[in-house]
Order: structure tokens, then sequence, then C-alpha cells
């Protein structure tokens, strides 16, 4: 039986066949969900638009997977980095049951704050991320009552792929 569909979406720099989105379809699949996982790779080179690639592509790209995989269904965002900062974005104009979040930049530069809908939200985040720190995190998690893993990693999350499958693997059981 098909519970819903998630949207995984990589980090800048990385790709949709990265370690921790790899771990996220597994359990997401195992749990009964689909799973897709958009390549943003070519905004991300377009270095001439800004540092972080084409960041408003980006967006667009997603609301319109995401406007046609929520027509069908629930439907679950789930992004690591700038993946986690468009999910919680597009999450504010298209229907969604749930977010995960893994090092989400809370502060992608002072004009464009991370801002999401109010549904149930989950965020894993590095006490030693060297690009976002900790302490904004635990506020925003915070303030919207998010269930949050603090974890003893960085930026990438490396040594805690399985915890990160893990913690969504708990959201999704609770949709």
């Amino acid at each position: 039986m098909m519970r819903g569909h998630c949207i995984l979406s990589h980090g800048f720099e990385s790709g949709p066949d990265a370690t921790k989105v790899t771990a996220l379809a597994l359990v997401a699949e195992t749990l009964g969900w689909t799973c897709e996982r958009p390549d943003f790779t070519d905004l991300d080179a377009k270095r001439e638009v800004s540092e972080l690639g084409d960041v408003a592509a980006r967006l667009e790209r997603l609301l319109g997977i995401a406007r046609a995989a929520a027509a069908k269904g629930p439907l679950v965002l789930a992004g690591s980095s700038l993946g986690a900062w468009i999910s919680g974005r597009v999450s504010l104009q298209v229907d969604v049951k749930g977010l995960f979040l893994m090092a989400p930049p809370i502060l992608l530069d002072p004009k464009h704050p991370i801002d999401a809908a109010r549904v149930p939200t989950s965020i894993i985040h590095g006490w030693d991320d060297e690009l976002i720190p900790a302490r904004d995190v635990i506020a925003w998690a915070q303030a919207r009552r998010a269930s949050l893993l603090m974890v003893d990693d960085g930026h990438r999350l490396s040594d805690h792929v399985t915890a990160s499958a893990e913690a969504f693997g708990a959201l999704l059981a609770k949709l």
C-alpha cells in the first residue's frame, strides 16, 4: 500500500545519488512511500548567478515537481542544506504533510531566512556544523516545536547517515 510520496532534495554541489538522500529513499520505500530525487546539479553550476548557483531556478524546479506530486496524494519534502532551504520555501506554496531538514541554512543570506509551513517537521543538525551555527538551528526548531536531533558531526553529517535515515523513518511513521 502506497502511503504517499517523498521528494528528496540534495545539497549544493551534491547530487541525486548522494549518500544521505539515497539512505532516505531506502527507508521511505521500505515504509511504503514512493520517492524521487530531483537533480539540481546544472543549477548549482551556474556560478555567474550567485555563489550558490541559480537558487531561484532551483526553487522553481522543486515547486513544479512538488505541485504535480501533491495533486496525486500525501507529500513529504526532505532536503539537505540548500535542499532543506528550498524544501521549506516550497512547503509554503504546496500542501505537504511533513518536512525533514538536514543541516538547514537558517539564514541563507540576511534577505532570505529559512521559512516553512507549520507541518510536522524533523531536523538533524551537527553540533560542529562549520557553515550553519547550531544555536541558530536550535532557536528556529524551538520556535516551531520541531523535532530536533543534534549530533556530533559537521555540515555534511557524513558520520550520521544512518541516524538521518532513522530520523526520517520516524517522521514518516508518524504521518
